[in-house]
Protein backbone atom coordinates (compact mmCIF):
# COMPACT_ATOMS: atom_id res chain seq x y z
CA UNK A 1 0.00 0.00 0.00
CA UNK A 2 1.53 3.61 -1.31
CA UNK A 3 1.60 6.20 1.68
CA UNK A 4 1.46 9.77 0.93
CA UNK A 5 4.54 12.01 2.07
CA UNK A 6 3.20 14.56 4.97
CA UNK A 7 4.04 17.24 2.23
CA UNK A 8 1.59 15.98 -0.38
CA UNK A 9 -0.60 15.06 2.74
CA UNK A 10 -0.66 18.44 4.17
CA UNK A 11 -1.47 20.28 0.75
CA UNK A 12 -4.47 17.88 0.22
CA UNK A 13 -6.05 17.81 3.55
CA UNK A 14 -9.24 19.54 3.49
CA UNK A 15 -9.69 22.90 5.78
CA UNK A 16 -11.98 22.29 8.78
CA UNK A 17 -14.47 24.87 10.57
CA UNK A 18 -13.02 23.15 14.10
CA UNK A 19 -9.54 23.60 13.13
CA UNK A 20 -9.79 27.41 11.59
CA UNK A 21 -7.64 28.37 14.30
CA UNK A 22 -4.60 27.01 13.51
CA UNK A 23 -0.88 26.72 15.16
CA UNK A 24 2.39 27.56 14.13
CA UNK A 25 5.95 26.32 13.73
CA UNK A 26 9.18 28.45 15.47
CA UNK A 27 12.31 27.20 13.90
CA UNK A 28 14.44 28.48 17.02
CA UNK A 29 18.07 28.99 16.83
CA UNK A 30 20.11 27.58 20.05
CA UNK A 31 23.61 27.88 21.54
CA UNK A 32 26.86 26.65 19.42
CA UNK A 33 28.66 26.21 22.56
CA UNK A 34 28.00 29.26 24.83
CA UNK A 35 24.82 29.79 26.60
CA UNK A 36 25.20 33.42 26.56
CA UNK A 37 24.46 33.28 22.76
CA UNK A 38 20.82 32.27 23.78
CA UNK A 39 18.66 34.90 22.75
CA UNK A 40 15.38 36.19 25.19
CA UNK A 41 13.07 35.94 22.23
CA UNK A 42 14.72 32.27 22.11
CA UNK A 43 13.92 31.59 25.31
CA UNK A 44 10.81 32.49 25.43
CA UNK A 45 9.63 30.53 22.46
CA UNK A 46 10.79 27.34 23.99
CA UNK A 47 8.97 28.52 27.53
CA UNK A 48 5.57 28.96 25.77
CA UNK A 49 6.02 26.53 23.22
CA UNK A 50 3.35 23.15 23.50
CA UNK A 51 5.85 21.26 22.32
CA UNK A 52 9.47 20.89 20.90
CA UNK A 53 10.61 18.79 18.58
CA UNK A 54 14.01 18.21 19.34
CA UNK A 55 17.21 16.87 17.19
CA UNK A 56 18.35 15.13 20.51
CA UNK A 57 15.48 15.07 23.14
CA UNK A 58 18.69 14.19 25.83
CA UNK A 59 20.77 17.21 24.59
CA UNK A 60 17.88 19.79 24.57
CA UNK A 61 16.11 18.77 27.63
CA UNK A 62 20.08 19.82 29.35
CA UNK A 63 19.79 23.15 27.51
CA UNK A 64 16.28 23.34 28.98
CA UNK A 65 17.18 22.96 32.53
CA UNK A 66 20.06 25.57 32.38
CA UNK A 67 17.65 27.99 30.68
CA UNK A 68 15.33 26.95 33.89
CA UNK A 69 12.69 25.65 30.94
CA UNK A 70 10.64 22.38 31.02
CA UNK A 71 8.25 21.68 28.20
CA UNK A 72 7.02 18.39 26.49
CA UNK A 73 9.91 17.28 24.26
CA UNK A 74 9.48 14.65 21.02
CA UNK A 75 12.30 13.41 18.98
CA UNK A 76 12.77 14.97 15.91
CA UNK A 77 15.82 13.28 13.03
CA UNK A 78 16.69 12.09 10.02
CA UNK A 79 15.38 8.82 11.08
CA UNK A 80 11.72 9.46 11.82
CA UNK A 81 11.31 13.06 10.26
CA UNK A 82 8.92 12.19 7.68
CA UNK A 83 7.05 9.49 10.15
CA UNK A 84 6.90 12.54 12.65
CA UNK A 85 6.16 15.64 10.13
CA UNK A 86 2.80 13.90 9.69
CA UNK A 87 2.08 13.98 13.42
CA UNK A 88 3.03 17.32 13.98
CA UNK A 89 0.92 18.77 11.51
CA UNK A 90 -1.80 17.45 13.11
CA UNK A 91 -1.13 18.96 16.23
CA UNK A 92 -0.53 22.11 14.42
CA UNK A 93 -3.80 22.24 12.78
CA UNK A 94 -5.51 21.63 16.08
CA UNK A 95 -3.82 24.99 17.60
CA UNK A 96 -0.34 23.74 18.85
CA UNK A 97 2.57 25.92 18.49
CA UNK A 98 5.63 24.10 18.25
CA UNK A 99 9.42 24.79 18.39
CA UNK A 100 12.11 23.15 16.32
CA UNK A 101 15.29 23.13 17.39
CA UNK A 102 18.78 21.01 16.97
CA UNK A 103 21.13 20.27 18.32
CA UNK A 104 23.16 23.16 18.22
CA UNK A 105 22.87 26.51 16.22
CA UNK A 106 19.86 27.09 13.33
CA UNK A 107 18.27 23.96 12.67
CA UNK A 108 18.17 22.93 8.46
CA UNK A 109 21.28 23.89 8.20
CA UNK A 110 23.18 20.40 7.69
CA UNK A 111 20.25 18.87 10.33
CA UNK A 112 17.16 17.93 10.08
CA UNK A 113 13.90 20.00 10.16
CA UNK A 114 13.57 20.94 6.56
CA UNK A 115 10.65 18.20 5.87
CA UNK A 116 8.62 19.45 8.40
CA UNK A 117 8.96 23.20 7.64
CA UNK A 118 8.21 22.42 3.72
CA UNK A 119 4.93 20.10 4.95
CA UNK A 120 3.50 23.01 7.27
CA UNK A 121 4.24 26.02 4.35
CA UNK A 122 1.77 23.06 2.45
CA UNK A 123 -0.47 23.04 4.68
CA UNK A 124 -0.78 26.71 5.38
CA UNK A 125 0.53 27.00 8.95
CA UNK A 126 2.98 30.04 9.95
CA UNK A 127 6.26 29.36 10.10
CA UNK A 128 8.14 31.45 12.37
CA UNK A 129 12.04 31.40 12.28
CA UNK A 130 13.22 32.67 15.60
CA UNK A 131 17.43 33.42 14.29
CA UNK A 132 20.66 33.18 16.71
CA UNK A 133 23.34 31.05 16.62
CA UNK A 134 25.23 29.58 13.63
CA UNK A 135 28.55 28.33 13.43
CA UNK A 136 28.40 29.53 9.46
CA UNK A 137 28.27 33.10 9.91
CA UNK A 138 30.41 32.86 13.20
CA UNK A 139 33.11 31.56 11.02
CA UNK A 140 32.59 33.87 8.44
CA UNK A 141 32.65 36.67 10.91
CA UNK A 142 35.84 35.48 11.72
CA UNK A 143 38.05 34.26 9.21
CA UNK A 144 39.08 37.55 6.94
CA UNK A 145 38.39 35.90 4.19
CA UNK A 146 35.66 37.39 1.46
CA UNK A 147 32.18 37.05 3.04
CA UNK A 148 30.29 39.15 0.12
CA UNK A 149 29.88 35.91 -1.67
CA UNK A 150 29.75 32.77 -0.10
CA UNK A 151 28.75 28.60 -0.83
CA UNK A 152 27.66 26.61 2.29
CA UNK A 153 28.33 23.19 1.88
CA UNK A 154 27.95 21.12 4.90
CA UNK A 155 28.96 17.99 5.58
CA UNK A 156 31.19 16.66 1.83
CA UNK A 157 30.62 12.86 0.92
CA UNK A 158 33.21 11.14 3.42
CA UNK A 159 35.04 9.15 0.88
CA UNK A 160 35.01 7.21 -2.51
CA UNK A 161 34.03 8.58 -5.87
CA UNK A 162 31.07 11.19 -4.52
CA UNK A 163 33.67 12.97 -2.15
CA UNK A 164 36.29 13.16 -5.28
CA UNK A 165 33.56 14.39 -7.66
CA UNK A 166 32.39 17.39 -4.95
CA UNK A 167 35.80 18.39 -4.37
CA UNK A 168 36.56 18.87 -8.14
CA UNK A 169 32.99 20.27 -8.70
CA UNK A 170 34.19 22.92 -6.19
CA UNK A 171 37.94 23.55 -6.92
CA UNK A 172 36.81 26.54 -9.54
CA UNK A 173 34.22 27.59 -6.92
CA UNK A 174 34.88 31.57 -6.55
CA UNK A 175 32.91 32.19 -4.03
CA UNK A 176 33.99 31.49 -0.41
CA UNK A 177 33.19 28.38 1.00
CA UNK A 178 32.04 27.22 4.08
CA UNK A 179 32.25 23.46 5.38
CA UNK A 180 31.99 21.21 8.14
CA UNK A 181 34.00 18.44 9.05
CA UNK A 182 34.72 15.42 11.30
CA UNK A 183 37.79 15.95 13.64
CA UNK A 184 38.87 12.70 12.89
CA UNK A 185 39.18 13.74 9.17
CA UNK A 186 40.48 16.96 9.24
CA UNK A 187 44.11 15.78 8.51
CA UNK A 188 43.27 14.08 5.70
CA UNK A 189 40.87 16.44 4.37
CA UNK A 190 43.01 19.46 4.20
CA UNK A 191 46.16 16.99 2.25
CA UNK A 192 43.13 16.73 -0.05
CA UNK A 193 42.18 20.07 -0.18
CA UNK A 194 45.81 21.38 -0.94
CA UNK A 195 46.25 18.92 -3.66
CA UNK A 196 43.09 19.63 -5.54
CA UNK A 197 42.32 23.36 -4.48
CA UNK A 198 46.25 23.97 -4.68
CA UNK A 199 48.47 23.94 -1.64
CA UNK A 200 48.58 28.06 -1.56
CA UNK A 201 44.54 28.68 -1.75
CA UNK A 202 43.75 30.77 1.91
CA UNK A 203 41.99 28.89 4.55
CA UNK A 204 40.89 29.41 8.24
CA UNK A 205 39.82 26.67 10.75
CA UNK A 206 37.46 27.42 13.21
CA UNK A 207 37.52 25.32 16.13
CA UNK A 208 35.09 24.92 19.06
CA UNK A 209 33.16 28.19 18.00
CA UNK A 210 31.98 30.25 20.92
CA UNK A 211 33.84 27.67 23.50
CA UNK A 212 36.34 28.36 26.18
CA UNK A 213 38.83 27.03 23.40
CA UNK A 214 37.38 28.65 20.80
CA UNK A 215 40.02 28.91 18.20
CA UNK A 216 40.89 30.49 14.85
CA UNK A 217 43.85 28.92 11.90
CA UNK A 218 44.57 30.58 9.39
CA UNK A 219 47.45 30.13 6.59
CA UNK A 220 47.06 28.63 3.17
CA UNK A 221 45.76 24.73 3.02
CA UNK A 222 49.42 23.47 2.56
CA UNK A 223 49.87 25.62 5.65
CA UNK A 224 46.95 24.27 7.59
CA UNK A 225 47.60 20.45 6.81
CA UNK A 226 51.43 20.55 7.82
CA UNK A 227 49.72 22.12 11.02
CA UNK A 228 47.49 19.81 11.67
CA UNK A 229 50.05 17.09 11.49
CA UNK A 230 52.19 18.86 14.26
CA UNK A 231 49.29 20.30 16.83
CA UNK A 232 47.43 17.18 18.13
CA UNK A 233 44.85 19.80 19.44
CA UNK A 234 43.97 20.56 15.62
CA UNK A 235 42.40 17.51 15.70
CA UNK A 236 39.82 17.94 19.03
CA UNK A 237 36.63 19.45 18.80
CA UNK A 238 33.82 20.77 16.33
CA UNK A 239 34.98 22.31 13.08
CA UNK A 240 34.15 24.78 10.96
CA UNK A 241 36.55 25.20 7.13
CA UNK A 242 36.31 28.25 5.72
CA UNK A 243 38.01 28.53 2.07
CA UNK A 244 38.82 31.25 0.17
CA UNK A 245 37.25 31.09 -3.60
CA UNK A 246 39.08 30.13 -6.90
CA UNK A 247 40.82 33.45 -8.52
CA UNK A 248 38.45 34.46 -11.00
CA UNK A 249 39.05 32.85 -14.35
CA UNK A 250 40.86 35.35 -17.33
CA UNK A 251 41.08 32.87 -19.65
CA UNK A 252 38.86 31.19 -22.52
CA UNK A 253 39.61 27.86 -23.69
CA UNK A 254 38.37 25.35 -26.14
CA UNK A 255 35.76 23.44 -24.25
CA UNK A 256 35.06 21.12 -27.03
CA UNK A 257 39.05 20.12 -27.73
CA UNK A 258 38.97 19.69 -23.72
CA UNK A 259 36.45 17.33 -24.08
CA UNK A 260 37.10 15.29 -26.66
CA UNK A 261 40.35 14.91 -25.39
CA UNK A 262 39.28 13.68 -21.81
CA UNK A 263 36.77 11.12 -23.87
CA UNK A 264 39.53 9.55 -25.54
CA UNK A 265 42.49 9.86 -22.34
CA UNK A 266 40.04 8.74 -19.76
CA UNK A 267 39.77 5.24 -21.96
CA UNK A 268 43.56 4.39 -20.92
CA UNK A 269 44.37 6.63 -18.12
CA UNK A 270 43.64 7.24 -14.91
CA UNK A 271 41.44 10.79 -14.63
CA UNK A 272 43.82 12.72 -13.01
CA UNK A 273 46.66 11.87 -15.27
CA UNK A 274 44.07 12.91 -18.26
CA UNK A 275 43.03 15.48 -16.96
CA UNK A 276 46.80 17.23 -16.69
CA UNK A 277 47.27 16.04 -20.08
CA UNK A 278 43.78 17.07 -21.48
CA UNK A 279 44.53 20.59 -19.30
CA UNK A 280 47.57 21.33 -21.58
CA UNK A 281 46.28 20.32 -24.74
CA UNK A 282 42.96 22.83 -24.20
CA UNK A 283 44.92 25.35 -22.60
CA UNK A 284 42.40 25.33 -19.22
CA UNK A 285 43.71 24.29 -15.50
CA UNK A 286 44.39 20.92 -14.20
CA UNK A 287 40.89 21.59 -11.68
CA UNK A 288 38.87 22.49 -14.54
CA UNK A 289 39.88 19.68 -16.86
CA UNK A 290 39.74 16.94 -13.19
CA UNK A 291 35.87 18.45 -12.76
CA UNK A 292 35.04 17.81 -16.39
CA UNK A 293 36.61 14.31 -16.08
CA UNK A 294 34.40 13.88 -13.26
CA UNK A 295 31.25 14.77 -14.92
CA UNK A 296 32.11 12.61 -18.62
CA UNK A 297 33.00 9.77 -15.90
CA UNK A 298 29.62 10.10 -14.11
CA UNK A 299 27.69 10.30 -17.55
CA UNK A 300 28.52 7.01 -18.63
CA UNK A 301 31.92 8.35 -20.94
Amino acid sequence: MRTRSPLRAAAEAPASGARAQRGRLEVVATPIGNLGDVSGRARDSLASADLIAAEDTRRTQGLLQMLGVSRPLLSLHAHNETRRAAELIERMRGGEVIALVSDAGTPLLSDPGGELVRAAIAAGIEVRPIPGPSAVITALAGAGLPAERFCFEGFLPASGGPRRERLAALASEERTLVLFEAPHRIIDALVEFATIFGADRRAVLARELTKVHETFYRGSLGELAERARAEPNLERGEITLVIAGAPAREHTFDERLLRRALELLTRELPPAKAAAIAAQLAGTTRNEAYALAMKLAKEGH
